[in-house]
């Protein structure tokens, strides 16, 4: 099968070098050429612009957008309901608001195109390992994809799956990394305690292994974190700093509109904003408060 592949950043490339794996044939875009052309050197057809590429996949086409979430989602898609002809399918695999692809697949309904938003999972390792692929759309345009899916997915039959209309896919892939939000700050807090044990000097990465095999909280999660630990097990020069790319806070949201509690996954959202503040000032008036009801010392800041 072929397709047309917009947005090669570390996903999107790794996505293509799979595909061009799997023989498939790939069309190629991003603006920046050297990026077109590290692909190009592998088999992949580079082109210059939407239009180029547009012109290079046969109908009907298959466009692949693999960018960053957001404007420049909306503003490649927008694009390509105009270039694009009747019976020719865009795909979503980015980290995309479920409720953005449910209002760009009418977008592309209402223009006789189809679309499809893929939740896709697997990071720099699904080059090798393949993507959990959580798939949205219509059906039967779905499984006319089935060939590209079964390349990505880390087996034919394994880890990956039609799950809904549109806009299910990226509703899915929300509450995934919901989970993984929640996840790793458990495993955070528990390493967290096991360092603070002075006396036994245990070791992290010693503890990690052990954990690895034949423990309930084994897992690919695990399996990363004791690589980390092996390759600085102090985590010195790290600074505590962690993003969210959005998700996380989707999740949130959606369990307040449905009235569903999300204690944990809410709580990792919050350490995560928490570790961005360099002036935590709650802290600052907790230690206030207290010395003026109590009297306690209060800290001051070096000048």
């Amino acid at each position: 099968m072929e397709l047309g592949m917009i947005g090669l950043g570390k996903m999107g490339a790794n996505m293509t070098r799979r595909l061009l794996n799997g023989n498939h044939r790939v069309v190629v875009f991003d603006p920046r050429v050297e990026a077109v052309q590290e692909l190009q050197a592998i088999g992949a057809e580079g082109t210059a612009s939407l239009t180029e590429l547009i012109g290079n996949v046969k109908t009907p086409r298959t466009v692949w957008v693999m960018v960053p979430s957001g404007k420049i989602t909306e503003e490649t898609i927008q694009a390509l309901s105009d270039l694009l002809s009747p019976g020719d399918t865009v795909i979503d695999g980015g980290n995309s608001n479920y409720k953005d692809s449910q209002r760009r697949a009418k977008l592309l309904e209402a223009k006789g195109l189809h679309f499809i938003d893929v939740g896709t999972s697997g990071g720099i390792w699904g080059v090798t390992e393949g993507y959990s692929l959580m798939i949205g759309g219509e059906k039967e345009i779905v499984a006319r994809h089935r060939a590209i899916f079964e390349t990505l997915a880390p087996a034919r039959d394994q880890g990956w799956g039609h799950v809904g209309p549109a806009g299910a896919g990226h509703f899915v892939k929300m509450i995934h990394n919901g989970i993984e939000y929640g996840l790793m700050e458990a495993y955070a807090e528990g390493f967290d305690i096991l360092q603070a044990k002075k006396e036994f000097n245990l070791r992290l990465h010693q503890i990690a292994e052990i954990w690895r095999y034949g423990s309930v909280v084994r897992s690919w999660l695990l399996d990363l974190t004791a690589r980390a630990l092996a390759e600085n097990e102090t985590l010195s020069g790290i600074k505590p700093w962690v993003p969210d790319s959005g998700e996380g806070r989707w999740t949130v949201f959606e369990s307040i509109d449905l009235n569903v509690p999300a204690p944990a996954i809410t709580f990792s959202l919050q350490r995560r904003l928490r570790s961005r503040d360099s002036e935590p000032f709650a802290e600052k008036l907790l230690a206030a408060q207290r010395n003026q009801f109590g009297g306690h010392a209060v800290k001051r800041e070096e000048k």
